[in-house]
């Protein structure tokens, strides 16, 4: 239905075999894994939807808007074409409270503000 078309119609299934029990994946061990992550949201550059969606912002970097509310998220969400909704307070594809997303090339984490506390099971 809609969802499909709106959201999963662009995917495909990989068509190139990945060995991934011959790769060292340990850099998405949690205790490795987190601090660059976080290292890597709090070093991008914050923008706002607005400039996003200008066409300005130079390939290549990172880029990060922060979303304060409930409301905010889905307004950015919607803005941008990305799923808005939340399963026990989770937004989905959330990561400590961040999405990641590439929108015209340029890779943009959706954040939470620095006084992040949690997820809020009431965002369901």
């Amino acid at each position: 239905g809609l969802f499909y078309e709106k959201y999963l119609k662009q995917i495909h299934l990989n068509d190139v075999s990945v060995q991934f029990s011959k790769m060292n994946l340990s850099y998405l061990l949690k205790e490795q894994y987190d601090p660059v992550f976080e290292r890597q949201v709090q070093s991008s550059q914050v923008v706002t939807l607005n400039d996003v969606r200008s066409d300005r912002l130079a390939k290549g970097n990172t880029y990060r808007i922060i979303y304060h509310t409930k409301d905010n998220y889905k307004k950015i969400t919607k803005a941008l074409g990305l799923m808005d909704d939340f399963k026990a307070g989770v937004p989905r594809t959330g990561y400590k409270g961040v999405i990641t997303f590439f929108y015209g090339g340029l890779r943009i984490f959706l954040s939470p503000g620095n006084n992040w506390k949690g997820y809020n099971p009431s965002w369901s």
